[in-house]
């Protein structure tokens, strides 16, 4: 990953830690002290591209690659224009032209590629259907609303919870309290033993624990914490015997070829080309290669289509004999 650097004064993160990179529409980064001094007035051109910028524009880096803050803010500045629905469109094929379209302006915009070209036709289409956009911005603005007071009050309710949690815990620590006090007056003034005494206090801690009802907090979705829950149990798994390997055997119906520790001995070897680096980087011997070639000629050598297996094995007993 690549060092947080100032283009301009060439500051680092390593060198200062509290520097804050800012990036502008023009998708440069400066930090937030050359900001300060490039742009006292208000406005001025970038260090980088000589784009007229202004200061209030400027916001702090989100991402690593800056590149990556400008196509999210022209996105966010494209989509408020071009914010048709789908059910606005007679088909589906229309509403995918119309997003590839949009699209299509977005990275050009990003790219740098017929800048004020695409500029020109964003206006054009901007001023033909000025309706059309404010009526989608309210309906958009409208969705907002709901979002946020759903979020609103998931706040609320997590603060009551958090309420209810401070309160309990106080509730509990003041009863502790009772008790212990309780524990001392009864030790000090009961005629009792003092052995007595505790294991009465602690029998009715034990009875107060169980007659205490279970929690039962929710999230806000309604699942309780601590409740049970509506699942299935897990099967048990049916115990078997553990897997035992045994090697297959594979009939070739012909005579067994040699064994590759005895090619060079009985002169197969004499006619095999030496293997190369390449060959042998990929487990690849030239002894392997013999003893396979040799397996399939040696192969079906004994077939007979008209006899079964087992006559084939005694034909083969018969021809040893």
């Amino acid at each position: 990953m690549d060092e947080a650097i100032c283009p301009r004064c060439k500051t680092t993160k390593y060198r200062n830690p509290s520097m804050v990179l800012m990036v502008n529409t023009c998708g440069h980064t400066l930090c937030e002290n050359c900001v300060e001094t490039l742009f006292a007035r208000g406005s001025g051109t970038c260090p980088e591209c000589n784009v007229s910028l202004r200061r209030n524009t400027f916001r702090i880096q989100q991402f690593e690659d800056p590149f990556v803050d400008k196509e999210v803010d022209i996105r966010k500045r494209v989509l408020k224009i071009y914010n048709r629905q789908e059910e606005e469109f007679s088909g589906l094929r229309e509403y995918n032209d119309y997003l590839e379209e949009v699209e299509t302006i977005i990275f050009n915009l990003s790219n740098n590629v017929d800048v004020e070209l695409t500029k020109k036709k964003v206006e054009e289409y901007q001023k033909s259907n000025k309706s059309n956009i404010q009526r989608n911005r309210s309906k958009l603005s409208k969705d907002d609303e709901l979002m946020e007071q759903l979020i609103e009050e998931e706040q609320a309710y997590l603060q009551h919870s958090r309420h209810e949690l401070v309160q309990q815990e106080k509730r509990e620590k003041q009863r502790k309290m009772r008790q212990r006090e309780e524990l001392l007056d009864n030790l000090e003034f009961s005629d009792l033993p003092a052995g007595l005494v505790l294991a009465s206090h602690t029998a009715r801690q034990e009875e107060e624990i169980e007659k205490k009802p279970a929690q039962t907090i929710k999230f806000s979705t309604g699942i309780r914490i601590g409740g049970g829950t509506s699942f299935l149990p897990v099967p048990k798994a049916v115990e078997a015997a553990l897997y035992q390997y045994r090697p297959g055997t594979v009939d070739l119906l012909g005579p067994e070829p040699p064994q590759i520790t005895l090619l060079q001995e009985n002169g197969y070897m004499s006619h095999m080309r030496d293997s190369s680096e390449v060959d042998m980087a990929g487990g690849y011997t030239t002894k392997l290669g013999c003893h396979r070639a040799l397996q399939e000629a040696f192969c079906g050598l004994y077939f007979v289509p008209d006899l079964t297996a087992d006559s084939v094995g005694q034909e083969q007993d018969m021809e040893v004999e």
